[in-house]
């Protein structure tokens, strides 16, 4: 009798660990996918940020220089675009490569219209482009580092996910490796903006 009872104390036991550590696996994964989201967000915001710069660039730009139409047609161009990329909450690796994509055309255009600026000295001298210039660069260096910390959101949610035993867990509930993106070569680093 004595030994039915240890050996319902023991089966007791482990289960009680085993769902404690199902628990923890499951929050566990939990918090880091909400990470992996939240890091996701964060790239959104800075990319915000600059589709909500480019117009003041513009704005001052144009008020103050006579320069090739084409060029400030192609920033305004590609600011439609980016605005028009929407995750729509999905962050897939396709849709993070179109908005990247998408972003990483603004910032060009972005920077072929400062190149542009070399013409007008007295345009490069307003405090007003200065300004917007210094806000430009700290926005293409917030968007760098953004997208690392999702990648390394990405990698810590995946490395979870794939590790035993919380592979189990992870299983149990629909918990699925998540795709960061393969970047282009260069695309790791900020959009240099020269002048």
């Amino acid at each position: 009798m004595n030994n039915k009872r240890f050996s319902g104390y023991i089966v007791g036991f482990i289960v009680v660990v085993l769902g404690i550590l199902l628990i923890i696996s499951y929050n566990s994964l939990v918090k880091k996918e909400e990470k992996v989201k939240f890091q996701w967000n964060e790239v959104q915001n800075n990319y915000q940020r600059r589709l909500d710069l480019v117009p003041n660039i513009v704005s001052v730009v144009q008020g103050g220089a006579t320069y090739e139409k084409t060029t400030l047609e192609s920033v305004i161009e590609a600011r439609v675009q980016a605005m028009k990329v929407n995750t729509g909450g999905d962050i897939s690796s396709e849709k993070y490569k179109e908005i990247t994509g998408a972003q990483d055309n603004l910032a060009g255009a972005a920077n072929r219209l400062l190149i542009s600026v070399e013409k007008y000295p007295e345009l490069k001298g307003t405090k007003a482009f200065v300004g917007l210039q210094v806000q430009l660069e700290g926005t293409e260096r917030r968007i760098k580092v953004a997208r690392q910390d999702f990648n390394g959101a990405i990698a810590d949610y995946n490395s979870s996910v794939r590790s035993f035993p919380t592979k189990i867990v992870a299983g149990l509930f629909g918990f699925h490796p998540r795709e960061g993106f393969e970047s282009e070569t260069g695309a790791d680093k900020a959009v240099e903006i020269k002048f």
